[in-house]
Order: structure tokens, then C-alpha cells, then sequence
């Protein structure tokens, strides 16, 4: 890579639709979450006579296995999300720094007085344009 193209106000477009669509992701967990509880209720029971509440059958323990097992990779992938929008707007940041801290240093140089080299070269040019190069 030869350089940087950043647009700070497109990365913040980009991270606000990717926010968006994390939050629209929550929510579909947490339905997923009550969906599976659901069907694991009333995916069937063990038959036979039982007291209280009935004991999940062979179909419902599968499902909790499967919300089980899956979890977390569900949880890695909300904090991949988190990590990734934070690391892009801390690196955007830095971006923008170094940036303002290239033109201040360029501005300083710029300020500062001509030393004796940058004298002569000046002349010297002059007196090639004079000479008629």
C-alpha cells in the first residue's frame, strides 16, 4: 500500500449503518433466544404419568444442546463486532491526528527562517535563470 485514503465523516456513514445493523442483530438474538425456549417447550415431552412440571423429551434437551453449544460463537460474535467499530474509530482517530500533526509540522518548517544552504540554492538558481538556462 502506497498510502492512506480516509474520509473520517465516511468511515463515521459506515460505522453508523453497521450499528444499525448490530442493534437490528440484538434484537434478533433475543428473539432467537425466546423462539428457541419455545420450541423447546413444546417440542414434546417424555409421556407418562409426572408431578409438576413436565420433563423436557429427547427433542428438547437437542434443542437446549444446540443453544448451548452455540452460544458462544453468538457472544464472539458480538464482541468481534464491538472490537472491530472500536478499532476503526480509534484508528480513524489516529489517522486525523497524524494528519493535523503532518500540516502543524509542515506549517513550522515552513515558518522557520531560510538556512544558509537553502540561501544559496536560491541564488544559485536565480543566477542560472539570469544566465539564461
Amino acid at each position: 500500500m502506497t498510502g492512506w485514503d480516509i474520509t473520517p465523516s465516511g468511515v463515521e456513514s459506515i460505522l453508523s449503518l453497521v450499528g444499525l445493523a448490530a442493534d437490528d442483530l440484538g434484537k434478533d438474538i433475543k428473539g432467537y433466544g425466546t423462539s428457541v425456549e419455545e420450541a423447546a417447550r413444546c417440542a414434546g415431552t417424555i409421556s407418562g404419568p409426572y408431578c409438576g412440571a413436565a420433563p423436557a423429551g429427547p427433542v428438547g434437551a437437542a434443542v437446549a444442546n444446540f443453544v448451548s453449544d452455540t452460544q458462544a460463537q453468538i457472544t464472539f460474535m458480538a464482541a468481534r463486532i464491538k472490537k472491530t467499530m472500536d478499532g476503526t474509530v480509534k484508528a480513524t482517530a489516529a489517522y486525523v491526528d497524524g494528519d493535523l500533526a503532518m500540516a502543524a509540522r509542515s506549517q513550522r518548517e515552513a515558518a522557520k527562517v531560510p538556512t544558509a544552504a537553502e540561501l544559496r540554492a536560491v541564488a544559485a538558481q536565480a543566477d542560472r535563470q539570469g544566465a539564461g538556462e
